[in-house]
This record gives structure tokens, sequence and C-alpha cells, in this order.
């Protein structure tokens, strides 16, 4: 029994309704500091209503254990699916991605930073029976119990990096201030992994990944994965750009651009401003008859934000004079329409 609960196995039940209960290890509930801001940020994160966000029924410490207790769903996670197929279908991918993007965002707004997005904590849910499609998929984004309040400064842990390392940014390993951005970075570790099969830096030694994660750009997917563009390579490597400040703004508006990318929603993208690399064809590949309305919601909400921050009337950028190369680099490239004139010679 734990906080009025009874443990069958790896589910509890209360009132008749079957409940997940995760349990933290005694280690952490010997830290003062941790359990208060456990408590307090995972009863914050309850509030966040979103349909992509697991309900939590409770949170809190019973018996000298620190629990929550949330939906139960049924289906596993990303990484558990990864470790079955193998890399995942680029529709099913994004699918993954642009849900849990719009969940980072709700709770984005609500200045509550998770701080450990990954795969294994994105759960798939298949009571609906139609799992397995690319479009079917239900996500939950899960474990909110170690996201951070950006307000609140007294319950920070100092020196310790919260978080999984193969997916934790610059600023989360360097100890310094975290935001939206910094979920943002961790999407964007948990995107290459879902088309490639493992995280950008698969680094075995922790010093290995942490100078991975600071200094080197992560490797290209299209050179890993045929199927794919080099436009999802400068998508990527705008996500997880080594600053902050050059990542997207929101989570959202990187789903769409990957989409974009994947050549799975219409529409330029925005990673690609700098005359790089040619815009990606407007086309959409139709996988399935129904779609989930986050998919559809990415899509609209991120250009609705594009629009608006448009100046009327506006042109589109020009290249800069020294652009930067994308990931894996391009070299010798030069962008669409500025290779060098030819002079004719006289004869």
């Amino acid at each position: 029994m734990v906080a009025g609960y009874r443990l069958e196995a790896r589910i509890g039940e209360r009132l008749g309704r079957p409940v997940a209960l995760k349990v933290l290890s005694a280690r952490f509930t010997a830290d003062n500091a941790f359990r208060v801001r456990f408590i307090n940020e995972s009863r914050a994160a309850a509030n966040v209503e979103h349909p992509n966000i697991i309900p939590i029924y409770e949170a809190g410490e019973a018996t000298g254990m620190l629990f929550i207790a949330m939906r139960y769903v049924r289906g596993g996670d990303a990484r558990s699916l990864l470790r079955k197929i193998g890399p995942i279908s680029a529709g099913r991918a994004w699918s993954i991605i642009s849900q849990v993007a719009a969940a980072l965002d709700a709770a984005h707004r609500r200045g509550l930073v998770h701080r450990d997005v990954k795969p294994a904590n994105m759960l798939l849910d298949v009571s609906s029976g139609l799992a397995g499609s690319d479009a079917a998929d239900h996500v939950y984004l899960a474990d909110f119990g170690i996201s951070k309040q950006v307000a609140s400064t007294g319950l920070t842990i100092t020196g310790q990096i919260v978080g999984t390392l193969d997916y934790a940014a610059p600023e989360q390993i360097d100890g310094r201030p975290v935001d939206g951005r910094t979920d943002l970075y961790s999407l964007a570790c948990s995107a290459f992994e879902l088309l490639v099969g493992n995280p950008p830096f698969p680094r075995r030694q922790g010093p290995a990944l942490i100078y991975a994660h600071m200094s080197t750009p992560p490797p290209p997917v299209s050179t890993i994965r045929r199927d794919l563009s080099a436009a999802v390579d400068r998508v990527i490597g705008k996500a997880m750009a080594k600053s902050a400040d050059e990542r997207y703004s929101t989570c959202v508006r990187f789903a769409a651009d990957l989409g974009r990318a994947l050549r799975l929603v219409p529409g330029q993208i925005e990673a690609i401003g700098q005359g790089l690399m040619p815009p990606v064809a407007s086309v959409r590949l139709v996988t399935s008859t129904s779609r989930h309305p986050a998919e559809a919601g990415v899509e609209a909400e991120a250009d609705a934000e594009a629009e608006a921050a448009k100046p009327a009337g506006a042109a589109r950028p020009a290249a800069r004079a020294t652009p930067k190369m994308p990931p894996g680099g391009l070299a010798g490239a030069r962008p669409p329409g500025t290779e060098p004139p030819t002079r004719k010679r006289d004869k």
C-alpha cells in the first residue's frame, strides 16, 4: 500500500480506476530540496490541461516515498517502439513530435519547462485500436515531475544536471537559466532518434557526450536515411543550435518546419532562410485518411505566428553575406543565383 493505493504488479487501483504509479528512488526522497520541488512542480504540471499532457491525479510523499499517480496508458512509449521496430517512418515520427511540441508549448505558456524530453517520456495510447498507422497514435508527454517553473529560483539543485544527458541542451549542462528553447533542443534530439534509431551523439562516456552537446553539430540525418532530404538536416540543426537565441522560438514552429522538410506539410521552410539550399517543394503526402487533431494544429498555429510577426508588405530577408553552413557542411556549394558572373573573352 502506498498513499492509499494497493499495488498489483505495475498498476495501482483507487476508487476502481486503474492508474500508473511512479515511485521515486529513496535517494531522491532524502534530498529535501528535491522533495519540495518535486511535489510543487508535479502539482503545477497537473494544472496544465492539454490533450497531449498525461493527466496527473496525485503527487506527494507517503511512507517515506515520493510518488506520482497518473493515467495508465496502454501502448508503451516511443523509446520501446524504437527498440522493437528500429527507425520510425517519417509520417509516424512527425505525428509523435508534433503532438509533443503542442504539449510543450502549452506548458511553456504556463511557465513550466520539462527538462527531460525524450522518447521514453512520450507515451503511445493504443486504446483506440488504431495504433501503428502514421497518424493514429495519441501521444502523452509524461514525467513533468522534474520540470522547473521558470519564475522559481529557490528550488533548483545546484551543480546537478536535471534531465537525461543524451538530450540535454548546452545551457542545461552548463547550469545556466533554462526556458522553453531548452525543451526544444531535447525535442529535436528526440526527433533525430525517432528518424535514425539512436540519439544524435551516441557516446558511451559522459565527458565525450557533454563535449558533443557543447561543441559538435548534429550529424546529417540525410546521410543516414537516404529517403530524407538535406532540408531535414537544416531544420534539426536550427533546433539544436548551441545558442538558444538561434533556435526556433517555439516547439510548434520547429514541428511545422520539420513537417515541411519531410514533405508532409506544404509551405516554405523557416530554417532555409539564408539561401543555403533551395526550398522544398510544397508537396503533401497522405498516408491516412484520418489525421490527429494535433497534426493539423501544428501547421496552422505556426503559420499564424509567422504571419502575425511579419510586417505588412515586408519582403523576404536577403541572404547573409557569410551564411553559416548547415550541419554536415555543404562545402563548395553556392546559393542559387549567386554564382560568379561569367566574363566573355574577346576573340
